[in-house]
């Protein structure tokens, strides 16, 4: 038959694995089951046969109890009774569920159902509230970042310096095209085409102008007979 108080002088006095004395004064207890978090004989989930607390399940409350009657099954020693959502229904679930139990009790667990439902509702509200993510940045990797692009700045620029001296001297004729052969003619074949292209409207030109000095000439000769 289990006893209690044996229980509990063998927690107190010998070692226990859910104590914890981070304090002087008062020893705090970290079994999940403790309704109050302090390592005393009326808290203790162990050395008590009738107990009961309340635990939250991923946004649930839930009544949990203990009776000495399932004590010979520890798989199904705890009993769960789920809590509605409303505040005041809680309450009154607790009230009856634990109506003949120890006022102890009945009060440690609707202070601890007041300290969870404060605790949800904190949690709905600030899962409402979007807030915008801080990211480091690092000076280092910064200042890294901009030496590599002035790099890169300075590489792109005297590229694009050497194709266009190179595209100059080959239009000028310093490079022989049978005597090297590109890998890409694609940029020389568009410079080939923009030449001919300009010599052709040049030429149309040359010929509109000389017309055009032909007939003022003729003009001219025509005004100087009629003069005479």
């Amino acid at each position: 038959m289990q006893s209690d108080e044996v229980v509990w002088q063998i927690i107190n006095h010998s070692h226990c694995s859910y104590k914890n004395s981070a304090s002087e004064k008062e020893n705090f207890c970290r079994n999940e089951y403790n309704v109050t978090g302090l390592c005393n004989r009326s808290s203790c989930p162990l050395a008590n046969s009738q107990y009961a607390t309340i635990l939250e399940d991923h946004g649930q409350l839930y009544l949990v109890t203990k009776t000495v009657e399932r004590a010979h099954t520890p798989a199904r020693q705890w009993e769960r009774v789920q809590l509605t959502t409303d505040y005041t229904g809680a309450l009154e679930q607790v009230a009856n569920t634990l109506k003949y139990w120890p006022k102890f009790l009945v009060h440690k667990n609707k202070q601890r159902l007041t300290k969870l439902a404060q605790y949800l509702i904190r949690c709905r509200r600030l899962n409402k509230n979007v807030s915008n993510e801080l990211i480091t940045m690092p000076r280092r990797e910064m200042k890294r970042d901009t030496r590599k692009e002035a790099k890169a700045e300075k590489a792109a620029k005297l590229n694009t310096s050497i194709e266009t001296q190179l595209l100059k001297r080959l239009s000028t004729g310093v490079y022989d095209s049978s005597a090297y052969k590109f890998t890409s003619s694609r940029y020389f074949e568009d410079l080939h085409d923009i030449k001919s292209s300009e010599t052709g409207h040049n030429k149309a030109l040359i010929k509109r102008a000389r017309a055009s000095r032909k007939h003022r000439e003729l003009e001219f000769e025509d005004e100087q007979e009629l003069n005479k």
